[in-house]
């Protein structure tokens, strides 16, 4: 792995400050003299790193005013904005929208997997619910999320579009964190193992309007869980497992 230069660790630094808050949008970036200082490095390395933010629009430069935090919304490096919903605080605005996102890229998936899907394919769908069903009953919330994926990844494999899955890849690690925290819910694990019954359903019957609808309805359902359990109410605590006298 090449060794990365002082500019790309002051811009990795820069951006882990935005990420938490301490750089909030619209905030005014230190002067190159104060980074200089903070980073021990010359005015120069600074002015890379803040070039390197620039380039992906984490930060803009004002002509004659200085260097601002630009809003999230206008990021264009998916790695960024993937670590800001990841490590940063977290918002409830980026919750639905990242909904949203798998919604408009898994239902059109699942239309294209449609009649695609072989007998072991389908069989494998089949065993990822009754791993979910299995995690559900023994309290098993990394079980849970772990077969929840396999099952979504298996259908995004399935549409045979090699640019949908290039594309889902960078969201697994962020997807994995919140199925944690939405699975901890065991009516939000109970609705989601029905769904993926009927997605499974509507993928066997090779109909792809069907298959479409059913992983509509499941990401309308996993918005709706969102709002209620979590947002909402607040999620609760994780189920102690049971004891050994249980």
């Amino acid at each position: 792995m090449a060794r990365r230069s002082l500019s790309d660790e002051v811009a990795d630094a820069l951006l882990q400050r935005i990420v938490v808050g301490e750089l909030p949008a619209e905030a005014l970036v230190p002067g190159e003299n104060e980074l200089s200082a903070q980073h021990d490095v010359s005015r120069l390395t600074i002015r890379e790193a803040i070039r390197t933010l620039a380039a992906q629009r984490i930060l803009r430069v004002e002509r004659g005013r200085g260097t601002f935090v630009n809003p999230l919304g206008r990021w264009a490096s998916m790695d960024a904005v993937l670590r800001a919903v990841s490590e940063g605080q977290d918002d409830a605005a980026t919750s639905l929208q990242l909904i949203e996102l798998r919604r408009m890229m898994e239902t059109g998936a699942c239309e294209l997997a449609a009649g695609k899907l072989s007998d072991e394919a389908l069989a494998g769908l089949a065993e990822d619910i009754e791993a979910m069903q299995a995690a559900h009953e023994l309290q098993d919330v990394p079980g849970f999320v772990a077969a929840d994926l396999r099952f979504h990844e298996r259908i995004l494999q399935a549409s045979g579009n090699v640019f949908v899955a290039v594309m889902f890849e960078p969201l697994h690690r962020i997807l994995e964190a919140r199925r944690t925290q939405t699975s901890r819910v065991p009516q939000i694990q109970v609705h989601a193992i029905a769904e993926h019954r009927k997605i499974l359903a509507a993928l066997t019957s090779g109909t792809p309007g069907t298959a479409r609808q059913a992983m509509d309805d499941h990401m309308q359902q996993t918005r709706d869980d969102l709002q209620t359990y979590i947002l909402t109410a607040g999620a609760p605590p994780a189920p102690a497992p049971p004891s050994a006298a249980d």
